[in-house]
């Protein structure tokens, strides 16, 4: 470890980077969800898109089907009622855990390169080497105290 070798300026300017593309993938999930929650409210029920119903006059009068609720991440839990609906709801939940992930491990990496580079200035190499390895570890407890706030 005493072989260390870090520019922090170079660091900073890499952490400015990549904390760019996060955000980029950040806002790629959130419109990654919004769209499955409006695709899931356009999807209807499985009644088919119009119902004929009889006025009291012997009229027939066609009706829509009423769109699906919201499926966004509070919402997940629902029951949809149509197919469409239904799957886009099981997808979401079945890759809840994946998007999370990646989040967790953008978060752990630039929060560990700040921490392992600030230890490294003042030179705590044991402080460093255990903040690059709760990085790799995606362990964000381990940052709790550490670059803003935690979600």
């Amino acid at each position: 470890m005493a072989s260390w070798d870090i520019q922090p300026q170079g660091v900073q300017g890499q952490l400015k980077v990549v904390g760019g593309h996060a955000e980029g993938l950040g806002e790629a999930l959130n419109t990654l969800l919004t769209d499955l929650q409006e695709a899931a409210r356009a999807a209807g029920t499985a009644v088919p898109g119009t119902q004929a119903t009889t006025l009291p006059s012997g009229q027939p009068v066609l009706t829509t089907a009423k769109p699906v609720g919201p499926v966004g991440p509070a919402l997940w839990q629902q029951k949809a009622t149509g197919p469409v609906a239904a799957a886009l709801v099981e997808y979401a939940t079945c890759r809840k855990a994946d998007m999370k992930a990646m989040a967790d491990r953008c978060r752990a990496a630039i929060l560990g390169a700040a921490k392992a580079t600030n230890e490294y200035v003042q030179g705590d190499l044991e402080a460093a080497k255990n903040a690059q390895n709760a990085a790799r570890a995606v362990r964000l407890d381990a940052f709790k105290d550490f670059g803003g706030k935690q979600k």
